[in-house]
Order: C-alpha cells, then sequence, then structure tokens
C-alpha cells in the first residue's frame, strides 16, 4: 500500500497528464481516487457524428482502472496496460457526463486484472477488462 504522500503524487500525476485535463477528466470523489473518474462528451471528446470518440473512452477506462489498482501498489511499485479489451455498447451524446469506475477483480505479484465500467445516467455505455503488469517503479 503506498504512503499517502505517494499516493497522493501519483493521482496528481495522473490528473496533470495534458491528455486527461484536455478531456475535462475529473476525480468523482476527490477523497478517493480509487471512486473513479468523470468527464463531460465535450468537442475535445467527440467524433464526427458528434457522440462520444471510442478512442476517449477507451483511454479513460484505462486510467479509472489504475486509479483503482493504486491503493494496492507499494511506494516501490508501477502498473502499466499490457491487454485492453473494450466493449462499446452505445452510443453517448455531446454534453453528456460519463462516469467511468474500475474495480480490481485480482491482484497478483506480477499481475493485476481490472474490469471498468462507463456509465451515463446509470446506463452501461462502455466496459472494459484490462490487463496490468506490476512493475518496480524505480
Amino acid at each position: 500500500m503506498p504512503s499517502e504522500t505517494e499516493t497522493a503524487a501519483r493521482v496528481q500525476g495522473v490528473l496533470d497528464i495534458p491528455l486527461n485535463r484536455f478531456l475535462g477528466m475529473n476525480l468523482r470523489d476527490p477523497a478517493d481516487p480509487a471512486a473513479g473518474i468523470w468527464f463531460p462528451v465535450g468537442p475535445s471528446a467527440q467524433n464526427q457524428a458528434a457522440v462520444l470518440h471510442g478512442g476517449v473512452v477507451t483511454t479513460l477506462l484505462d486510467t479509472a482502472c489504475f486509479l483503482a489498482l493504486l491503493p494496492q501498489l507499494s511506494d516501490d511499485e508501477h502498473a502499466v496496460t499490457h491487454d485492453l479489451t473494450v466493449s462499446l455498447i452505445r452510443p453517448v451524446a455531446a454534453e453528456a457526463r460519463v462516469d467511468v469506475i474500475g474495480s480490481v477483480l485480482r491482484r497478483g505479484r506480477a499481475v493485476a486484472f481490472l474490469r471498468a465500467e462507463a456509465l451515463v445516467d446509470g446506463e452501461l455505455v462502455a466496459a472494459a477488462q484490462v490487463t496490468k503488469s506490476v512493475v518496480p517503479l524505480r
């Protein structure tokens, strides 16, 4: 389990990723980053049909999984994605709020298995199965 200082620095690092800022990503609960994220389907997150771009939701499903795993990583561990499968279930209209919640299915010594769901008004719009390798941080 990482220290509070290390956790705060890692969460801030995720928030400071330029792509996440560009997309308008926010923590659902700033006191509990593992609770997931949310973002608006603004112009930066839309495709040519003015609906949520599949690549955007894929990226943020992966991000929510990292945040869910973070409390289980030690100060000297990091996690990198090595497999990601996404199901895009229904289109999401412009200006909708998308909530993305990750969960840890199983954490092993070197591998973690995770799931994330993207919801609009409580309705599932996308889901992901994510496998992350746990690697040394430094």
